[in-house]
């Protein structure tokens, strides 16, 4: 970990959470892999220590939303 001299005087807590920044897409990436269910151990302990918990959370209930949204059009356009 380099020592960055913006940091000085931080707590280690604030400074490791300043070194989480997972971009959007990168939060995005990470957990439509996890639907797929294939994912490298490297990469996701990777993003276990990039991502912010709380956006992949958020980002997973709108996937899970787009999901169950698509596949009740789907039927209602087959019925």
């Amino acid at each position: 970990m380099a020592h960055d001299p913006a940091n000085d005087g931080l707590p280690a807590q604030e400074e490791a959470a300043l070194e989480r920044r997972g971009s959007l897409l990168q939060t995005v990436r990470a957990v439509g892999w996890a639907f797929l269910g294939v994912r490298k151990n490297a990469d996701y302990q990777r993003d276990m220590g990039r991502l912010n918990p709380l956006h992949v959370v958020l980002v997973a209930l709108i996937a899970v939303g787009l999901f169950v949204g698509g596949l009740v059009s789907l039927v209602h356009w087959i019925v």
